[in-house]
């Protein structure tokens, strides 16, 4: 769970406990309905949001443990994800994230949405895990991680590296844009700077529109892995995938009955965080294919 505060033009959301801040449903909408609270607030577009945690752990990314235990949580967790992401890119006010602990995968991610990182120097990392646990990032991630950090070397060693970047690293890779010498600090810090940029007066709708223009792409890739998402999930009890290795010429289809759903590693290899391309690890033309021909029900007329 979260807890919400106001202080003056400061909105202070916290997750709260000291456990590994997974993102579960619970989590996820727990903090959706935390940003929508501070959205309806009459002062919004005059304030400022800072994120921030109890504990070791800012987030350890999605409930991987509860995901196991039904395989279609995958896809309720990163539909709620990427929708808290969709709020917080149109969010009319700067964002803040104090990190004071651990920011892992999707954790990570979170973190990353907001407008400025501050983070602790004296404990925890940024780390995308996905290359150490074999799960293929999804693209949304990857879209995002391409929009906030700029060099090419940096974005190598966070994803293809698995780097557990300090705060200091961070810096130097252009995530971070300041490190404090513990969690207190790094909140006190967040609060003066959030501060500062109530003191600018900006309009909080024409910020979130520039926003919005800015994260366009990362908006576009949530988008279309909604409908990519919605496509599997809502189909009939029979479907077929359809996907063509360009290189080789090979199709691949894809056929599951319903009862097959149940069984987790075809949940995986159709809705899984890496979607079926990655997993498939095909390098895939997508282009021949209309979008309806991507899924079949052959119950439909």
């Amino acid at each position: 769970m979260c807890t919400l505060e106001k202080r003056g033009q400061l909105f202070l959301l916290k997750l709260a406990g000291d456990g590994e801040h997974r993102l579960n449903p619970t989590l996820l909408d727990s903090i959706t309905s935390a940003i929508t609270q501070i959205r309806s607030d009459p002062s919004s577009s005059q304030s400022v949001l800072i994120t921030t945690s109890h504990g070791k752990f800012f987030s350890n990314g999605y409930d991987l443990a509860l995901a196991e235990s039904d395989p279609s949580l995958r896809v309720v967790m990163d539909s709620k994800l990427r929708s808290l992401v969709a709020d917080l890119i149109s969010l009319p006010m700067p964002t803040i994230a104090a990190v004071t602990g651990h920011a892992s995968a999707a954790g990570l991610v979170l973190a990353m949405s907001h407008d400025y990182v501050l983070m602790r120097r004296d404990r925890g990392f940024l780390y995308m895990s996905e290359l150490d646990i074999e799960l293929v990032i999804p693209p949304w991630f990857a879209a995002m991680i391409r929009m906030k950090i700029g060099s090419p070397a940096a974005r190598r060693d966070v994803m293809l590296t698995a780097e557990k970047v300090t705060a200091e690293r961070g810096l130097e890779m252009g995530i971070v844009d300041s490190s404090y010498g513990s969690a207190a600090e790094t909140v006190e810090g967040a609060v003066k700077l959030g501060e500062e940029l109530v003191r600018r007066g900006v309009d909080g709708h024409v910020y979130g529109g520039m926003r919005e223009a800015l994260l366009k792409q990362v908006l576009h890739t949530i988008g279309s892995n909604e409908s990519a998402s919605n496509r599997m999930r809502n189909s009939g009890s029979k479907l077929y995938y359809v996907l063509k290795n360009s290189v080789i010429g090979e199709t691949v289809i894809k056929h599951l009955k319903k009862e097959q759903e149940d069984n987790a590693e075809n949940f995986k290899f159709c809705t899984g965080f890496g979607g079926i391309g990655g997993i498939l690890r095909y390098q895939l033309d997508m282009n021949a294919f209309d979008e309806d021909l991507d899924v079949y029900d052959d119950e439909s007329d």
